[in-house]
């Protein structure tokens, strides 16, 4: 069989490789030049543990069986990783029933290895670090991204499969051979294939209304969420990625580490109503005010803008998180089709779990 995947970020690779491994005749369709030139390319390259999502929710389920999978795929395809560990950390006595609710859902997540502890411990680990309680998540790491995303284009291809780069998708259209996809691009034309799989993040939503026969009111709002971050100029103070409590759309201004041992902060949460990758050197006043919680000795004009992600979320502020969204055949009644809507956080780690269910609901 014939299947089409649209987007050749991380998950689009993801679900193409299996497919392919499965023996299929796959094609991916990028509208850019490259691969992962979203939200794929501009996060923090963190492999969740699966610990803060509602358990028994897409986004638990995928994230935990998902990190497995990746730190065994990192394994063997030899893709720079590190398994770093994370605290989530109480920087006062108020903080830390959140940080214990925290830890309860990440063990009813079966998430392994979480533990509850003091200020003094955590300092033992990170002795740079301000706080009075801490979630040690030993399972929590840092990946190469684009090494992942370069390993699974391999696999793909190595298995037959191709990517057509710079060929958008207009619309498609139920016929009795399959889905007539009309696609855009330098050398605009038409093809037949027998599934097509919609991994098209920011533009999820403008396929799916563009595809003929697909309900309009199943097609969710598309919000944005901004995310920015910033560079430090200086040596890492922390060898652990280090996590305050959560706030209302994310995990809040947090350290992250880049495999050469590079630190930067964030990201924040900047509600925006248009693609905008610029990151706002204003912004640095309230990162300062957020990390001297946790680090009190941040050096004033330390913090430099790095860049920005755009996260592809389906509610807005004040609104619970939303799940994801995977519309398959079994929901919509529309063969050979998968809709994927809101793939945000962690979905660079639940890409090779999403893409072996995405599969099986096809039933190819």
């Amino acid at each position: 069989m014939q299947v089409l995947v649209v987007g050749a970020g991380v998950v689009g690779l993801a679900m193409a490789r299996e497919a392919a491994i499965k023996g299929h005749d796959v094609i991916v369709a990028e509208a850019a030049a490259t691969i992962g030139t979203g939200t794929s390319s501009r996060n923090s390259e963190v492999i969740h543990a699966g610990i803060y999502y509602p358990t028994g929710s897409l986004r638990a389920r995928h994230c935990t069986r998902g990190r497995r999978m990746l730190y065994a795929y990192c394994a063997s395809h030899g893709i720079p990783h590190r398994r770093s560990g994370k605290l989530i950390v109480a920087t006062k006595a108020e903080e830390t029933a959140k940080i214990q609710q925290i830890l309860a859902q990440g063990l009813k997540n079966g998430v392994e290895g979480l533990s509850l502890i003091d200020g003094d411990a955590a300092r033992r680990m990170e002795p740079a670090l301000a706080c009075v309680a801490a979630v040690h998540s030993p399972e929590t790491g840092i990946i190469d991204s684009h090494r992942y995303m370069l390993a699974l284009q391999g696999d793909l291809e190595s298995c037959g499969g191709s990517i057509a780069f710079q060929t958008p998708v207009m619309r498609m259209a139920r016929i009795a051979a399959g889905w007539e996809v009309h696609y855009g691009g330098t050398e605009p034309g038409t093809m037949v294939v027998d599934a097509v799989i919609n991994s098209a993040g920011h533009g999820a939503q403008q396929l799916a209304l563009a595809t003929e026969g697909f309900p309009s009111d199943r097609v969710p709002r598309l919000v944005l969420a901004k995310g920015n971050y910033f560079g430090f100029a200086g040596r890492p103070a922390f060898s652990r990625l280090i996590y305050p409590a959560p706030v209302e759309g994310g995990l809040g201004v947090h350290v992250t580490l880049d495999l050469a041992g590079r630190m930067r902060f964030g990201p924040d949460v900047e509600w925006i109503d248009r693609m905008d990758y610029e990151v706002d050197p204003r912004r640095a006043e309230s990162f300062y005010a957020s990390i001297r919680t946790y680090w009190t000795d941040l050096p004033a004009g330390s913090l430099v803008p790095d860049y920005a992600g755009i996260r592809p979320k389906l509610t807005g502020p004040g609104e619970p998180a939303a799940d994801f969204r995977i519309d398959t055949p079994a929901e919509h009644g529309l063969p050979g089709l998968v809709h994927l809507f809101g793939i945000e956080s962690p979905g660079l780690t639940s890409a090779l779990s999403l893409a072996q269910d995405v599969i099986a609901s096809l039933a190819l």
